[in-house]
């Protein structure tokens, strides 16, 4: 009898673990998991992402799901905190047996959970823009905002054309403000550009004017580029035109949220930047292959959300949908699901048309980019 009841246990306690390991697409449901800095200083952009994703995902049950299948949405919101992102992403992965993770918002975020995702052989699907994310490749790793050095191209371009050749570096010391950072600094020499001073500030940080003060004293600054993500940014706009200096601020892409405007006022105008189009959805010719897909995902947020959308809402639509028409191609099978993103050629998303490549797990070339500014409190192209 013992003999046979710890048989039975055994028995019993293999079955539980069979089926605690059947993976969320064997019924009806797909289960997609998603880390979003829905609260804290990112949650301009983990917000929109979160509320972005949730609209597409209920779209797409709404319609029946893929294939007969629902998406069942599990979101998680780790406030930016990378600790708290790996914890989410092993919970995940080992507790929810999730199909993929969209997300993290952040880069700081994303390297930390990249290597657990990639060793469980799950599929991530970014929203962080750091260029380190894809770059060496990893299988299962993927991220939908525009490559940094890019966008890094873009800026110094168009200060070749200003005549500016001396510029400082300004960046928050979050993973994005980090890699910005380094490359704004490799990339200086092929435009001709010298980088005579860098600064770091805190993301925390409420006044930068003794950092604006400190770089005034060097009048061979012809331009500030400052590279963040963080409410931070703002405050940098205001304590430099606070402080009477004149110079043209540049921006990096993690600008593209009108909030940011908001908070910096007055001092936000002429602010220059590269964004994708979704800012300058509705100036966009009728030849432009993004424009409808734009207007409609414009459309959608704005109005059922009452708030202006970002390409940071964007990023979080570029994943879902990605995945989504991964899956809809290939079935709900991961590794085939892996293999449909890496060669999905031609898809047209938010910030730009996607071609993955085995070598390239973001997709995008650097004309997903323009170059817009600030002008009368509201996002423009940029066209001097």
């Amino acid at each position: 009898m013992k003999k046979f009841f710890t048989g039975a246990m055994l028995t019993i306690g293999v079955l539980c673990m069979m089926l605690s390991s059947i993976p969320a697409q064997a019924g009806d449901t797909i289960k997609v998991g998603a880390i979003l800095a829905v609260t804290g200083g990112a949650s301009f952009l983990g917000g929109p992402e979160s509320r972005t994703i949730r609209m597409q995902v209920d779209k797409i049950n709404k319609a029946g799901g893929i294939h007969g299948k629902k998406i069942d949405l599990v979101i998680k919101d780790s406030g930016a905190n990378p600790e708290k992102a790996i914890s989410f992403a092993k919970q995940l992965i080992e507790e929810e047996h999730v199909f993929a993770i969209l997300g993290p918002s952040t880069s700081g975020e994303t390297m930390k959970i990249k290597n657990i995702c990639e060793q469980a052989e799950t599929i991530l699907i970014s929203c962080g823009a750091a260029e380190v994310i894809v770059n060496p490749v990893a299988k299962y790793v993927f991220k939908t905002p525009q490559k940094d050095s890019f966008a890094v191209k873009k800026i110094y371009g168009e200060m070749n054309k200003m005549g500016i050749s001396k510029i400082a570096v300004l960046a928050g010391n979050t993973g994005f403000g980090k890699a910005g950072k380094k490359q704004l600094l490799t990339i200086a020499p092929e435009f001709g550009i010298k980088v005579v001073a860098a600064e770091v500030y805190d993301k925390k940080a409420t006044d930068l004017s003794a950092v604006v003060a400190k770089l005034m004293v060097d009048k061979e600054i012809q331009a500030v580029v400052n590279w963040s993500i963080v409410p931070a940014q703002a405050i940098v706009a205001k304590n430099i035109r606070q402080a009477g200096w004149k110079v043209p601020i540049f921006q990096s892409h993690g600008f593209g949220n009108i909030k940011y405007v908001e908070a910096a006022g007055a001092a936000a105008e002429g602010i220059i930047f590269p964004a994708g189009r979704l800012l300058v959805a509705d100036v966009l010719p009728d030849s432009n292959l993004q424009k409808k897909t734009l207007l409609k995902y414009k459309h959608d947020y704005e109005n059922k959300f009452h708030e202006t959308a970002s390409t940071f809402g964007g990023h979080g639509y570029d994943a879902v949908m990605i995945l989504a028409g991964a899956i809809d191609e290939v079935g709900a099978d991961k590794k085939k699901v892996r293999n449909a993103i890496e060669n999905m050629k031609d898809f047209v998303g938010t910030g730009g048309v996607f071609n993955f490549s085995p070598a390239d797990h973001n997709g995008l070339d650097i004309n997903a980019f323009a170059m817009l500014t600030v002008k009368d409190g509201k996002f423009v192209l940029y066209d001097k």
